[in-house]
């Protein structure tokens, strides 16, 4: 069986604005019919390079290929195949949401029944065929990120390229867009998702590029990225203050590999195999610290960004 081979093709892309470097030598690989996820807190650069994806900004350096053809911000082949997400909303308030879907599938020659076809389409596959007629300055949060989707998929792209679709929105929206985004992989649309969100990345990756900094620190599955943590086991203890604790002294307890401390909250990574709770909980109590909770857990997509950047993903 021959391996597959990928859609997209992403070579050392660089992007600077004046003295900050956005992306610095950024490669990656998108295959048919997957969710590749981008994780990495605000400003990593994971929008720099979902915009530079969508061709709404030019890389300083580097190449993006689509089935072997190198991108250009002309490559018409490219766009009329690529259906985009922004993280702002790119709707019309004060027509119907039926008018906003039509108005962008134009943009990709649709007319006629065919428009129409795919326009319903669109806004029954997000949950908004009864409000087809409503102007979105009538709609939820959610509602208008729903409509969002709705205008990038009508024309049905082979790569949708998702930057923070659910910013700002309800449970309820959130878990519509994530199962929307689990049924476009299964009709074999590739999708590039961009988010800071753990739980979401959990939940739909298909592979996952962590991003910091403007570089790739890590790429694979979740099983492949817990795998760096298979000897690893994170204790988090809540402390009523913890002003004036000396990380260092923790790390001179035996098995302690990595010691985070956010606001009140005590992050400490020990190797498995060696049972150090009660030191660290005689540690905190000695040096007059009240320990209100405490919980362990085993590897985490978490675990795995503490580990590369040293801190966490919302920090």
């Amino acid at each position: 069986m021959k391996p597959m081979k990928p859609i997209i093709e992403v070579k050392q892309l660089e992007k600077s604005f004046k003295k900050h470097k956005a992306l610095q030598g950024i490669s990656f690989d998108v295959y048919p019919g997957e969710i590749l996820c981008f994780l990495g807190p605000n400003g990593a650069g994971k929008s720099t390079t979902i915009n530079i994806l969508s061709t709404t900004l030019r890389c300083d350096q580097g190449d993006i290929h689509f089935h072997g053809e190198r991108v250009t911000h002309k490559s018409s082949n490219y766009k009329q195949r690529l259906g985009i997400v922004p993280q702002d909303l790119a709707i019309y308030e004060e027509v119907s949401a039926e008018q906003n879907v039509k108005f962008f599938a134009s943009l990709y020659g649709l007319h006629g029944k065919e428009l129409q076809r795919r326009t319903d389409e669109a806004l029954a596959f997000v949950g908004l065929s009864e409000r087809k007629r409503d102007k979105p300055k009538t709609f939820s949060g959610g509602m208008k990120r729903r409509l969002n989707i709705a205008c990038a998929i009508a024309h049905e792209p082979q790569v949708i390229v998702m930057d923070e679709p659910t910013v700002g929105i309800d449970p309820q929206s959130r878990n519509h867009i994530l199962q929307s985004i689990q049924r476009l992989k299964e009709q074999g649309a590739s999708i590039i998702y961009s988010t800071h969100y753990m739980e979401e990345v959990e939940e739909i990756s298909t592979r996952i590029v962590i991003i910091d900094h403007g570089r790739i620190i890590a790429s694979g599955t979740k099983e492949e990225l817990k795998e760096q943590l298979e000897e690893e086991k994170l204790y988090e203890v809540d402390v009523e203050d913890s002003s004036g604790l000396n990380e260092d002294e923790l790390y001179r307890i035996d098995g302690v590999k990595k010691v985070y401390i956010a606001e009140n909250r005590i992050r400490v990574t020990t190797l498995k195999g060696i049972e150090n709770l009660d030191k660290i909980i005689q540690f905190l109590m000695n040096r007059g610290f009240k320990i209100i909770n405490m919980t362990s857990s085993a590897a985490s997509l978490e675990m795995v960004f503490l580990k590369l950047t040293g801190r966490t993903l919302r920090n």
